[in-house]
């Protein structure tokens, strides 16, 4: 039946259920946890703007006070419910080749009230906007992949303002930090939590702080981060010995024996083909592991290049690194689906905390339905085995 292969048949309701069940022990008064349910159930309807009058309506109330409190005047902690949604989504698709990857989202807003909105660089317009940036974590493997934390990013000119910090309730114990040092938090808590993870992965803005790669070596986690092409590193080559450059320089100078056609994972249009090549820092590392500046180029602008730092344990292939790094683009599908279908963009609440629950709140929907998918594609590869495994007729006429 194509029901059965095209997931129609999938336990929506039961398993909406259960992710309720569990995540509502982070709300301790059942009129706040009833409405957690139908924030969430108002999330994953067809209401083409997630706000509280909208989705009150959804759930069949004639105002939208109870919605509004959720986010505003009930006492819950968003960062307990980002606990619980961490570990569901890790459970649903934890895998020992799994990856971490780190980035940031814009979300433009008008007006100067909404908690760390200001004129800042915003990823999602491509330019200078009024608007709060948010640093997420995503976890992503064979099975799917999920926004499993959060954290809003303060400017200084918000963090040094006495006034604006209490209007917008943001805690005495947040002090202004950098998006890098939001990062390492969020990457250290979840190896803290047991999320199992083959490579972290983040762009220039991340890669390039040292401060990120020592911590992930202090921890023995590989890293395959992306970083400018003025990024210093030095080099050892057979002619010349230890060269102090950077990637750009070096990479033009490659020989074209050096560079080898691999596929950076799959795009809308098929395989993402590019020319790798790699070369090996002289920097020391930890027993077990080695370094390596990673270079892709486009087959077509070959001056158009990318690059990475690597830490990795030895005998790790060139093959292995392209397709870690192509990997980076998966916290970019979290943020279209979250933003496109789950409104984590339609946040209304002006607050620390109305902030950190609304997006949290997405996440659990966004968790949930990464949860299906990954039942259905554990379901496909399981079948997939079984008919691989099964003796053919020829094979057993032959016996």
């Amino acid at each position: 039946m194509v029901a059965d292969w095209s997931g129609s048949l999938l336990e929506w309701e039961e398993e909406l259920g259960r992710l309720k069940a569990r995540v509502g022990r982070v709300f301790s008064r059942a009129e706040v946890r009833e409405m957690a349910g139908a924030f969430l159930d108002g999330l994953l309807s067809g209401v083409e703007r997630k706000t509280g009058w909208l989705m009150a309506e959804q759930a069949g109330l004639a105002r939208p006070h109870r919605m509004q409190s959720l986010l505003g005047r009930a006492s819950w902690s968003a960062d307990a419910l980002r606990d619980g949604v961490r570990d569901y989504a890790l459970e649903a698709l934890g895998d020992p080749d799994g990856v971490l990857i780190v980035d940031e989202t814009g979300f433009v807003k008008k007006g100067e009230h909404s908690v760390g909105v200001a004129r800042q660089y915003c990823g999602t317009a491509g330019r200078i906007e009024n608007a709060q940036v948010g640093v997420f974590l995503a976890y992503a493997s064979r099975f799917g992949q999920a926004l499993i934390d959060r954290r809003l990013y303060l400017p200084q000119s918000w963090a040094s303002d006495a006034e604006r910090r209490a209007t917008a309730s943001v805690p005495e114990a947040i002090a202004f930090a950098t998006k890098v040092a939001m990062a390492r938090e969020l990457i250290a808590a979840a190896l803290d939590a047991g999320a199992p993870c083959r490579w972290v992965l983040a762009d220039a803005l991340y890669g390039g702080d040292y401060g990120l790669r020592q911590m992930l070596e202090e921890r023995r986690q590989p890293y395959v981060l992306a970083v400018r092409s003025n990024q210093p590193v030095r080099l050892w080559t057979q002619r010349q010995g230890f060269v102090d450059t950077h990637p750009g320089s070096a990479a033009a100078d490659l020989p074209a024996q050096s560079w080898t056609r691999l596929a950076a994972g799959e795009g809308s249009k098929g395989l993402r083909l590019y020319d790798w090549a790699r070369m090996a820092l002289s920097w020391p590392a930890e027993k077990g592991f080695e370094r390596w500046l990673l270079i892709r180029r486009n087959r077509k602008e070959p001056d158009k290049r990318a690059y990475y730092l690597v830490f990795a344990p030895k005998g790790t292939t060139l093959a292995e690194l392209a397709g870690a790094a192509g990997l980076r683009w998966t916290i970019e599908e979290c943020f279209e689906r979250a933003k496109s279908d789950l409104g984590l963009d339609h946040c209304e609440a002006r607050s620390w905390h109305g902030w950190h629950r609304h997006m949290t709140l997405v996440m659990a929907a966004a968790a949930f339905l990464a949860k299906l998918a990954a039942d259905l594609r554990r379901s496909a590869f399981g079948s997939a085995l079984g008919k691989a495994n099964e003796t053919s007729p020829a094979t057993a006429a032959a016996a």
